[in-house]
């Protein structure tokens, strides 16, 4: 079976074929956290999102560079031109230097990654460590005759870059519109235009933040970040580039336009992939709405919006079980259900483990085959279609159905080609763990377990049942753990 993946792109506003650059080699890019607060489930949803994406690259056996970013610097307050560096901020009320929030945080965030089991990037450059090829790229925009400087900062003329390209291209927003509804903002007078962006700003006397440049000290604009970076490591043209639907306008324009300014005149990515927005009881999730949830706090269950801890894991399947291009309702009810669908696909796993294929095969039942094929093949279909994981988690539910009936005798496995077990086994096992990335959780706690291991034999030594005794030393003695009996009770130590 060979099926083509499909993505939807954003550029196009439809679904295409993916046909990488440069195959079998893929470059993909992807907007990472700025780091001045805790992950929150719309870094998870994100991260997911473009985890799953990369493993199913790689289990099509594409050859990929993954590229996401730490924004350090730059990321103004309500990503705007003007205002205090959210790092910086956090900075002056934690009495720290900036890039020790920022490596705080960075190591917070990849803790919860970890936990929610999503893969590392192949690089994760800082926008601080890459003020160098900023530099450059503004120069080239500078030259191309598509940016002008003002009092230290440089700006890009969206006007200008307007008569022969279109700002909007991405978005859809219409520069003429923009400006109808777009106000003059206090301090911005410099700009020649409201549109305008800067791509690098002169730093006040205050601002702590700050690097040398041929304009004066100042640090670079949020949005050049990525161009120069997904320049750096992945060329002037690359395969992918995702982010989140909030991302789109103006960050992700930005991007395009700065890219076809510079010098590498072209709109950087070929596929632009967005992921949809995180809803709280159908209202937008957001700190201003008190409806702001960490993933600690989901983690812990230490939150108002919260009737119970959630585990990594079902917040992982929480996340896959909607289309990434369509909003997630966050609530406990669905969390809940999300609990009982993970569950469900670890149980298939064990059940997996536990089918053997006779010794002796039966006359083959060619109807069973064909179903069993036809259901293996479907659970690639959703993933095929712009990474619908609910297609694909649905399909894997309708085989587990049949995995069921095969291990309690309903459907006979004797009755399968051996080839048909194996298919079936290694469609389960590779979907569910390698390319949506779930993976088992420990339930029990291994010293309450112990403790409740201790009190059957301390059961059984009082009943002087010494066959049951004797059972319990030689298992756990197995594991590497000795019982203790002391006169003041019973006791347990790792095997010396």
């Amino acid at each position: 079976m060979q099926q083509k993946l499909n993505l939807y792109n954003t550029l196009t506003r439809k679904k295409e074929a993916f046909e990488p650059l440069h195959a079998p080699f893929v470059g993909m890019y992807v907007c990472g956290p700025t780091v001045y607060g805790e992950p929150h489930l719309g870094h998870a949803r994100s991260a997911v999102t473009y985890d799953v994406l990369y493993r199913y690259l790689k289990h099509l056996e594409y050859k990929v560079r993954f590229v996401r970013n730490i924004t350090d610097v730059g990321h103004l307050e309500n990503d705007a031109d003007e205002g205090e560096d959210k790092i910086q901020k956090r900075a002056k009320l934690e009495h720290l230097e900036p890039m020790e929030v920022v490596q705080h945080y960075t190591n917070v965030y990849h803790q919860d990654m970890d936990k929610l089991n999503v893969l590392r990037p192949d690089i994760e450059p800082r926008a601080s460590g890459h003020i160098i090829e900023q530099i450059e790229m503004i120069q080239e925009i500078l030259q191309n005759g598509l940016a002008y400087e003002a009092n230290g900062s440089v700006y890009f003329d969206v006007q200008a870059y307007n008569k022969d390209h279109n700002y909007g291209k991405l978005s859809g927003r219409v520069v003429e519109d923009l400006l109808a509804n777009t106000r003059e903002l206090e301090g911005q007078g410099e700009k020649r235009s409201s549109l305008d962006f800067a791509l690098w700003k002169k730093a006040s006397p205050t601002h702590i933040m700050r690097w040398p440049s041929p304009w004066g000290d100042g640090f670079p604009g949020w949005h050049l970040e990525c161009s120069a970076m997904s320049r750096k490591y992945l060329g002037t043209t690359f395969d992918i580039h995702g982010g989140g639907l909030d991302l789109m306008f103006p960050h992700h324009e930005c991007e395009i336009a700065q890219s076809q300014a510079s010098n590498s005149h072209t709109d950087a990515a070929r596929y632009w992939i967005h992921n949809n927005m995180i809803t709280v009881n159908g209202q937008k999730m957001g700190k201003s709405l008190g409806n702001f949830i960490n993933l600690s706090d989901l983690f812990s269950g230490n939150h108002e919006l919260l009737e119970a801890k959630y585990s990594p894991m079902t917040i992982r399947f929480f996340i896959l079980q909607a289309h990434y291009r369509s909003t997630l309702d966050f609530s406990n009810e669905a969390l809940q259900a999300a609990r009982k669908g993970y569950t469900k696909l670890m149980n298939g796993l064990r059940v997996l483990d536990k089918l053997q294929y006779p010794a002796e095969a039966a006359e083959p039942d060619a109807k069973l085959n064909e179903d069993l094929l036809k259901l293996t093949e479907d659970c690639f279909r959703g993933m095929n279609d712009d990474l619908n994981t609910a297609r694909t988690i649905a399909s894997l539910f309708n085989l587990l159905k049949k995995i069921n009936s095969l291990y309690l005798g309903q459907l006979q496995i004797a009755s399968l080609e051996k080839s048909t077990l194996e298919t079936v086994q290694s469609t389960y096992r590779e979907l569910v763990l390698d390319v949506l990335g779930l993976k088992e959780e420990s339930t029990a706690h291994a010293e309450e377990m112990l403790d409740l291991v201790l009190n059957f034999y301390k059961e059984a030594k009082e009943a002087k049942a010494y066959d049951k005794v004797d059972a319990i030393r030689a298992e756990l003695k197995k594991q590497g753990i000795v019982i203790k009996d002391l006169k003041t009770g019973i006791d347990w130590a790792y095997e010396e």
